[in-house]
């Protein structure tokens, strides 16, 4: 057990975590997914791209222009009230739009699926929809591995938000302020822990350009508080926000020792279905329109594992159970040379 992690039998209810939980045993999703194919073969038929993404995209873009044109001379209470509901909210269905096409699920050729990424990129200010397919995919194949996966906290996080805390006062403090910048953590913390990771090449040049351009020419035209509608919403989308919920509760421990959980609530209306995140995660090339499919084919394998039930309620938990921080991760210290991509 690397750095004297605690194991799951170790783990005392209602403590507050100062170290991740460690597992020797591979991540849970390939297993089941082999299962699940061996008594429900017709799930395969569910794989492939949606075309209906396309389009979900481009009306969610031209909804964040037309709203940083419109909401431009509206008083701050308003504009920020129409950030926060309507930028934010799009602004994450777009992050997940991205995450849609970065497993090549809006088309069957993938340049299209990168381009798409692009026009989904627009309203974010920040080009990035390239640069996360690389981590994403490291996310998906190493699920928990040290220093591979990045979307697990790094000790930094841990030391600055729980172990140099003494009150539950201050750490619920802390907590809630990771919660309101959390976005930053997303952003940096992939090419902090894994630069090697970063992609190069002719499409991340075509992403900054597009993106950039995009942005220049929406300031050329519309001046800067349209861009400040832009960033507002992106900072808001991944902040203390209904949809950013999901980014706890998908894997953080919370119930049972579970490293992945699944809602099923309406939210998932908003954001391509990534609430059905067990399914997701055993089915990455089922797109999101027939994730909610999968469940119903095999429900004994889905309907008995720990579900999250609200996303603003796992935000509400993260901030003020004292017993969850950034420890609350699963981490797996094998060697990661001989494995090979789903």
């Amino acid at each position: 057990m690397a750095r004297g992690g605690r194991s799951e039998s170790s783990s005392k209810a209602g403590a507050r975590a100062t170290d991740f939980i460690y597992r020797d045993q591979a991540e849970p999703h390939a297993t089941r997914k082999t299962e699940i194919l061996k008594a429900h073969p017709e799930i395969k038929e569910l794989m492939g791209p949606e075309p209906l993404t396309k389009y979900c995209v481009a009306g969610t873009v031209a909804l964040q222009i037309f709203m940083a044109i419109w909401t431009q001379d509206w008083s701050w209470p308003y504009y920020l009230a129409a950030v926060y509901v309507v930028g934010a909210t799009a602004n994450h269905s777009l992050f997940l739009a991205i995450h849609e096409l970065s497993h090549m699920l809006g088309f069957k050729n993938n340049s299209y699926n990168k381009l798409c990424g692009m026009v989904a990129n627009w309203p974010i200010v920040f080009p990035y929809c390239i640069t996360f397919k690389e981590y994403h995919m490291a996310h998906h194949r190493y699920q928990g591995e040290d220093g591979v996966d990045t979307d697990i906290p790094t000790w930094l996080e841990g030391w600055l938000i729980t172990s140099t805390t003494g009150s539950y006062l201050e750490h619920t403090a802390k907590k809630a302020i990771f919660m309101f910048c959390q976005i930053f953590a997303y952003a940096l913390r992939p090419m902090i822990v894994k630069p090697d990771l970063m992609p190069k090449g002719t499409w991340v040049v075509i992403n900054f350009v597009v993106q950039f351009s995009f942005d220049a020419v929406m300031y050329y035209l519309f001046g800067y508080k349209v861009i400040l509608y832009f960033l507002l919403s992106t900072f808001f989308a991944g902040s203390i926000h209904p949809t950013a919920g999901h980014f706890i509760a998908e894997h953080y421990v919370m119930e049972d020792n579970a490293e992945t959980y699944s809602y099923y609530g309406p939210l998932n209306m908003l954001t391509y279905n990534v609430g059905y995140h067990n399914e997701h995660h055993d089915f990455p090339n089922i797109a999101w329109r027939n994730l909610p499919k999968v469940r119903e084919i095999a429900p004994e394998y889905y309907d008995n594992l720990p579900q999250c039930k609200s996303w603003p309620g796992a935000i509400l938990r993260y901030i003020f159970d004292d017993s969850i921080g950034p420890f609350s991760r699963v981490k797996r210290s094998g060697s990661v040379k001989d494995k090979k991509a789903e």
